[in-house]
């Protein structure tokens, strides 16, 4: 279990990347060229968006990290990884992977008990 929630963890840090910078590029392209009105406007909650970008696929890969060797941290820090990025983006066709990804290695590293080993939560 541990090893599947790295691997799914780092995965969904890496895609979740992809979509944090077009979610910052977005922004940051509407600052500088002003919006074009019925088909690129600026976002409502420009900060929170700017900072999920960031945060969110960090926490994604951290967790992933080091849901080997401490795995209830790891699987902690994948589900609020999940959090941000499905708060941030919603739930679309370029999120659900990363999303799903992060919720199912969180949901992993949680369970990863004592079968395991080498440090157990239980």
């Amino acid at each position: 279990m541990r090893n599947a929630s790295m691997i799914l963890g780092v995965i969904a840090g890496l895609i979740g990347m992809i979509v944090g910078f077009f979610g910052y590029g977005y922004i940051e392209f509407i600052n500088h060229y002003g919006e074009i009105e019925g088909l690129a406007e600026q976002v409502d909650n420009v900060q929170f968006i700017q900072t999920a970008s960031i945060i969110a696929p960090l926490l994604a890969i951290a967790g992933g990290a080091m849901a080997h060797a401490r795995a209830l941290i790891g699987g902690i820090l994948l589900l609020i990884s999940a959090v941000g990025m499905y708060f941030a983006f919603g739930f679309n066709v370029f999120t659900m992977f990363p999303v799903a990804f992060a919720v199912v290695a969180g949901i992993l590293g949680l369970a990863a008990g004592k079968p395991d080993e080498p440090k157990a939560h239980f």
